[in-house]
């Protein structure tokens, strides 16, 4: 049998399509490397280099932008304002920096509290001991409290921690100088090293505190705290209250003001009390109450309208975020006020309260409570953005995965949101990620307006820290009146290290703090 020809044809064919799979795999190879490079971020970088502009339809400055924004432009001309406890405003200077945004430098303070952070064993009560951090030899770290218009002056020291610590004011509208961000509004308090905040209690409510430097390892072994800011004298009645610090410190310990099991609280028969829960860990969690019908209060420190009496359901709280819950002793045995795997007991000694498994149904915020006038339009907003939560492979800082993306970029290209002091803002909050998120914008509080379209119609519902689902959507409403630059970001503090995370930056505001690698400062 003659041996087989290859048709020319065939041959010129096959030689083509060897080197053009050879061409194809080298220029995707390329684009691999080209997108590999282009994720490196610089050893030291602004936060302000940090995004895409995004001025949500209103008035941007090229001027202040290049300033601010390390050259970048946009079109448009508008300043915005800095407080009246600044020497200047932004209208009168160019640009003003994070620093110079204080509150009343020359004014004592009422309230002083010094903390003293350092590297600890600590095993909690009822718990298993670990490696963690401590707040003037405990944790949780003091509580603070103060009363309404009275100035706070908190003295951090850092004793021996050696990555540095900060604190910030979890819902406290704090002056952005005093926000606690490492590389955005100070820098890292290194071991033997202090920092001072300042700031006037403008609000009333359940808050908490924590590091904002190396933050999930900081805040999961023990820097962290209340703050509790009573009304101004007078304003309100005077009810019993007790704190319920939710955590989960390592190797899984479920607690409650830092003690396993069931935490006592004593009160007597027929009393009300107020429970403080705030939710210190980064991931959501429900609380809910036997031997009591119950009212919420409060969330995120902000008064509910008319909230009417609530059983058999129970209450969602988000990583961050806090709920006050008004129960009323029983003339025999106690309240018990649950989450999983811990509880708080409230009534007298010895008294014994019932158990029970969580309620299916939880109170929906949305339509809980009375409405009432909120003060602002959505209709007047000066600026609408949105921010669209995403997954994608790619490559963050040089590294491989598969991270989460705001509005189809994995951080560095991520929108960084623009207003001036004084706009009404609109935003719309998308989770299509496959995972819950809890998102916090530090310096103000937000207007629920609608989820997955449906209007709010029970109580005015204000937060700082809001759950948004997989394949939820919500439009929420908040005027700038805080200058300066804002994290907006994920609560899970992993999710937020992993590319959830962006600012909200007020215009012609900058910051000479740095991030990155070799700056010393991880947020995160």
């Amino acid at each position: 049998m003659p041996p087989s020809r290859t048709d020319p044809a065939t041959s010129r064919w096959a030689w083509f399509a060897r080197r053009l799979a050879v061409v194809v795999a080298a220029i995707a190879l390329a684009g691999v490397g080209w997108a590999w490079w282009a994720s490196i971020l610089p050893g030291t970088y602004s936060a302000m280099d940090v995004g895409v502009p995004d001025y949500g339809g209103g008035p941007g400055s090229a001027a202040l932008h290049a300033g601010a924004h390390g050259g970048r432009t946009a079109d448009g001309a508008a300043a915005g304002a800095a407080p009246a406890a600044v020497t200047g405003t932004a209208n009168d200077l160019a640009t003003m920096s994070v620093i110079d945004l204080v509150a009343d430098p020359g004014r004592p303070a009422d309230v002083r509290v010094e903390l003293v952070a350092r590297s600890e064993r600590i095993t909690p009560d009822g718990g298993e001991p670990f490696d963690g951090f401590t707040l003037n030899g405990e944790s949780p770290g003091p509580a603070i409290r103060a009363t309404e218009g009275q100035l706070v002056e908190v003295v951090l020291r850092n004793d021996d921690v050696p990555d540095g610590v900060t604190l910030h004011w979890h819902g406290v509208d704090v002056p952005a100088a005093m926000d606690g961000v490492a590389g955005v509004t100070q820098d890292a308090v290194r071991a033997g090293d202090s920092f001072t905040y300042r700031f006037v209690a403008e609000q009333s409510g359940t808050f908490w505190y924590h590091s904002h430097q190396a933050s999930h390892p900081q805040v999961v072994g023990g820097l962290f705290g209340a703050v509790i800011l009573e009304p101004a004298a007078g304003t309100t009645d005077a009810v019993a209250d007790v704190v319920a610090a939710i955590h989960t410190y390592p190797g899984g310990q479920r607690t409650l003001n830092g003690a396993t099991g069931d935490g006592h609280h004593r009160a007597e028969p027929g009393g009300t009390v107020r429970v403080r829960l705030i939710n210190t860990d980064s991931t959501p969690t429900s609380a809910w109450v036997t031997g009591s019908a119950f009212r919420v209060l409060a969330i995120d420190g902000q008064d509910l309208h008319g909230p009417g009496e609530v059983e058999g359901r129970a209450v969602e709280l988000t990583a961050g975020a806090r709920a006050d819950l008004e129960v009323r002793v029983p003339v025999e045995g106690a309240v018990r006020v649950q989450v999983p795997g811990a509880s708080l007991i409230v009534g007298p000694d010895g008294a014994q309260a019932d158990t029970s498994s969580a309620p299916r149904e939880s109170v929906d915020v949305l339509a809980y409570g009375e409405p009432a006038d909120t003060g602002i339009d959505p209709a007047d907003a000066d600026r609408t953005f949105t921010y669209d939560i995403g997954r994608l492979p790619g490559f963050l800082d040089g590294l491989p995965g598969y991270w989460w993306t705001i509005n189809g970029g994995i951080l560095p290209a991520v929108p960084m949101y623009m207003v001036d002091e004084g706009d009404i803002v609109v935003m719309r909050i998308a989770n299509n990620s496959g995972e819950v998120h809890p998102m916090h914008l530090h310096g103000h509080h937000l207007l629920v307006l609608s989820r997955d379209g449906q209007p709010s119609t029970g109580s005015p519902w204000w937060v700082d820290s809001l759950d948004v689902e997989h394949g939820e959507s919500y439009e929420v409403a908040f005027t700038a009146d805080n200058p300066g630059i804002w994290m907006d970001h994920c609560h899970n503090l992993p999710h937020a290290s992993e590319g959830l995370m962006t600012h909200l930056a007020y215009t012609g505001i900058t910051t000479p703090f740095r991030l990155g690698r070799d700056s010393g400062n991880d947020p995160e």
